[in-house]
């Protein structure tokens, strides 16, 4: 780790904050050839075997983030009852759309092959992100041909849970979008919600009514695509909570400022 990693903001919060009870059960694990394809394992201290897996993608703008800063994310939902996967994926400038969704689904593809032997169980997998890994998490989860390519069956991902995700953002304004995303041949394509189908998996959607940065209409939009295909949506407004907020209210320090562990893990064991 580099010395201005471990000593920017998030570095010092991951280093400092109390744990959940979890165990970090493999480190870098590799699910593709790049230096950011690499992925952290967190088990249960104690739970069924095999348990569910969560697959959790930070946020970061499609452009920064590293799994090492977001390990007391992965060990929350660990200590829920979920042997949770954290993977990095590739970030601008080294990619742009679509190559985060293909490591995605290779981080699940990985998944698939490896959860057992970690007392894992890959026919019950759940995807969750936060920002730009809600976007990643319910992608995959919405538009079959990334979990395909990776020859991994839709019918595995039994829920999703997005917070603070941007879902609906053509056309694309600002420079991280349209430097990211830009180049699609069709840009409505690339939102989650146009995918949304009777058979999509459920959703858990939650977005603090103080964040400035992802506006609630990309919450709205989806939900609204979810009820008219009659699919499952729960989604939430946190009173208070900013768009870092969210996150790191899964956190133990910060989890009193509003439920968001408690809501998002409880929709996640429902489904499996």
């Amino acid at each position: 780790m580099a010395l201005k990693d471990a000593l920017s903001p998030l570095g010092l919060f991951s280093a400092l904050t109390p744990k959940d009870p979890s165990r970090r059960v493999l480190t870098a694990a590799p699910f593709g050839p790049g230096p950011r394809q690499r992925l952290d394992v967190y088990a249960p201290p104690k739970a069924e075997v095999p348990a569910p897996v969560a697959v959790f993608f930070y946020g970061g703008s499609w452009e920064t983030g590293r799994r090492q800063d977001y390990g007391w994310a992965a060990r929350a939902l660990a200590a829920q009852g979920f042997l949770t996967l954290l993977p990095d994926y590739r970030i601008y400038p080294e990619a742009v759309y679509p190559a985060f969704l293909e490591d995605g689904a290779a981080a699940v593809r990985w998944a698939v092959e490896h959860a057992r032997a970690h007392g894992g169980d890959p026919t019950r997998i759940v995807l969750a992100g936060h920002s730009a890994g809600a976007y990643i998490a319910t992608m995959l989860g919405l538009e079959p041909r990334w979990l395909e390519a990776a020859r991994v069956q839709r019918s595995r991902i039994k829920a999703i849970a997005g917070l603070s995700g941007p879902y609906e953002f053509v056309p694309f304004k600002n420079d991280t979008t349209i430097r990211t995303f830009g180049h699609a041949d069709d840009p409505h394509l690339t939102q989650p919600w146009p995918h949304v189908t009777p058979a999509a998996p459920p959703v858990f959607l939650g977005h603090g009514d103080s964040d400035k940065l992802v506006g609630r209409r990309n919450l709205r939009t989806l939900a609204e695509a979810y009820r008219k295909h009659g699919a499952t949506v729960e989604d939430r407004i946190y009173p208070g909570l900013d768009h870092a907020g969210m996150v790191l209210a899964l956190s133990k320090p910060f989890r009193r400022r509003g439920t968001v562990l408690e809501d998002m893990s409880g929709f996640l064991r429902r489904w499996v």
